[in-house]
């Protein structure tokens, strides 16, 4: 796989601070919150927007703090710990409304339950994680290493809820940080890509939803064209059983 977008940090921070409303817009479509692009804009600038409810508002505003948050840890090292305290900062509205403050930032501990198929992701355990967290950053095309930790911890399920957003979130950091673009799922796209996502969540096979969101879902500028490399193999993470 071949970096789509080839920039410095500080040109790919510079496109990601223009583009956060459309990646909040976006995501929040993605979270099933039908906002337009205008009242996303006025929800980031404080503005009361009367046609959602409060907690749809809350996610959000959550998303722009979030999005604030991993441009400003561009170089923290991606962990659990900061998985964490991501989680801390994107369903911080979903705690203070259904499960509750105290389950921010911990690992999920009880099954859920995954709209569209009768699928359920193991428990979590923290030392497995970290082992297969730390393999996926091994992926020397940080392309590919930013696709592959953002489906990975949308299977997991490793927290209680805003794993999709906490996903996309993180693999955005690992493209900023390598000047590698900004990645989305396109509005018109959604049902494409949850139906895709089923079907990932089912197998375990990742390797036609990488192809997929690697044509339609990365964007950016390239202000230094791509040096010719050899292109590497799509391969899904080896779960550990």
């Amino acid at each position: 796989m071949k970096n789509k977008f080839v920039m410095s940090q500080k040109e790919n921070i510079f496109l990601a601070k223009r583009l956060m409303v459309d990646v909040v817009y976006k995501s929040a479509n993605l979270e099933g919150i039908e906002i337009t692009f205008a009242n996303t804009v006025d929800i980031l600038n404080y503005v009361n927007v009367g046609n959602l409810k409060p907690s749809e508002i809350g996610k959000v505003f959550d998303l722009g703090n979030a999005w604030r948050f991993i441009l400003q840890k561009i170089d923290a090292p991606v962990d659990l710990a900061f998985l964490q305290e991501l989680h801390e900062i994107i369903a911080k509205t979903e705690a203070g409304m259904d499960f509750g403050y105290s389950q921010l930032g911990r690992l999920r501990n009880h099954d859920v339950l995954i709209s569209g198929t009768s699928w359920r992701p193991e428990m979590p355990d923290a030392e497995k994680l970290h082992t297969e967290l730390q393999e996926i950053l091994k992926i020397s095309n940080a392309t590919e290493r930013a696709i592959t930790v953002t489906l990975w911890i949308m299977r997991k399920q490793i927290f209680i809820d805003g794993n999709k957003r906490i996903a996309t979130m993180t693999g955005n950091k690992i493209l900023i940080q390598n000047g590698n673009g900004i990645l989305s799922v396109p509005v018109e796209l959604d049902g494409t890509f949850k139906t895709m996502l089923i079907k990932y969540y089912e197998t375990g096979d990742m390797r036609q939803l990488k192809e997929w969101i690697y044509d339609n879902c990365i964007d950016g500028i390239n202000t230094n064209p791509p040096k010719e490399i050899e292109e590497e193999s799509i391969t899904a993470p080896r779960q550990r059983r």
